[in-house]
């Protein structure tokens, strides 16, 4: 009696082993696709487990997480971030990549972790959380932009340069970043003779305008000569608070003399007599005409505005401590009274 099943001849047995085998090859495909997925859940615990958040007051160990939080807590961890609670943003970071899915919320919140940690200022927690999100996504521009930052903090040019060449692969302007690359070198360079530097810094300047005011400020430590020698009456605004703070002893009255912007700021300060209202910015111009009249008590405090994030800080900066951008830094000045000065001594 002929057998029901078909013949290893028969088309239809080919056809019934293709199909079993396609079946046995799917199962198999999406188990280990679960078990990669658990395996890679397992491991980004573990990474995240190195990551000591004892400190933060938001106890997250025994709250249970349901989907509907996430938005929420996102939001909480970037308003805790922005107002400088970082090991707060930190820890609701952590336990939101725990317990959440989506391959794609993982990555946004590895790099928000990423940022709130260089912020925080823990370079190395900061790098090791980018390095771990470049292993799953190489061409992430702006992961690649903040680990090459992170670098330069950390004064390993070498390696914020091996960060430049993919973000050029990858079509994006890097010239700027180079340039300020440059500089923070040669700037910390403690093997480089200061005339040296002076030449290097000169040459930097004709290719990077926009870092007029770091080099000048460098310039003032290094040669007052060569300072003066570059101050650019365009550009005063942006340098005020470095020539306000000038001593005396440091002016090069020469070069004063022939400017009348620089003869208000400084007749405007006190240091000289001739009486000039024609700087151009207005708090200097008022204390010029308050002088004048007789009234000599008025001094200059200044902040410091991002003029990309609109963030305001007390001292200077290069690149930006909330955005990280480079060479944003707007002056602002407010007149106040002078403070009586003392004698006090710490010795």
């Amino acid at each position: 009696m002929d057998s029901i099943l078909p013949s290893y001849r028969d088309p239809l047995f080919s056809i019934l082993i293709i199909v079993i085998l396609s079946l046995i090859i799917a199962i198999v495909t999406y188990a280990w696709g679960i078990y990669r997925q658990q395996k890679d859940k397992s491991n980004l615990h573990r990474f995240l487990d190195k990551f000591n958040t004892k400190e933060c007051s938001l106890d997250t160990a025994s709250m249970p997480y349901d989907n509907a939080m996430f938005k929420p807590l996102a939001l909480l961890a970037n308003a805790f971030e922005n107002s400088g609670e970082y090991h707060k943003s930190i820890n609701i970071y952590i336990y939101l990549i725990k317990n959440t899915e989506n391959n794609i919320d993982n990555i946004e919140l590895m790099e928000k972790l990423g940022e709130t940690y260089l912020k925080a200022g823990f370079l190395e927690r900061a790098r090791a959380i980018y390095s771990e999100i470049l292993h799953k996504q190489p061409r992430n521009a702006k992961v690649l932009y903040e680990l090459g930052i992170v670098y330069e903090i950390l004064r390993k040019y070498d390696k914020a340069r091996e960060v430049i060449e993919p973000l050029k692969i990858l079509g994006k302007d890097t010239k700027e970043f180079h340039n300020f690359l440059e500089f923070e070198e040669i700037a910390s360079n403690k093997n480089i003779t200061p005339d040296k530097k002076i030449e290097l810094l000169n040459n930097l300047l004709i290719k990077e305008p926009a870092l007029y005011r770091p080099i000048l400020s460098l310039f003032f430590r290094f040669n007052i000569e060569k300072a003066w020698a570059i101050i650019d009456n365009k550009s005063l605004h942006g340098v005020i608070d470095i020539l306000w703070f000038l001593p005396s002893s440091q002016l090069d009255l020469d070069i004063i003399s022939k400017d009348e912007r620089l003869l208000t700021i400084y007749y405007a300060k006190g240091y000289i007599d001739s009486q000039y209202i024609k700087s151009g910015i207005f708090a200097i111009d008022m204390l010029a005409s308050s002088r004048i009249s007789g009234y000599d008590y008025g001094d200059l405090i200044f902040s410091y505005l991002c003029k990309k994030c609109k963030q305001n800080f007390p001292v200077s900066f290069i690149r930006c401590p909330n955005c990280l951008a480079i060479n944003t830094i707007e002056v602002e000045e407010d007149i106040v009274k002078k403070r009586p000065q003392t004698n006090y001594s710490l010795l």
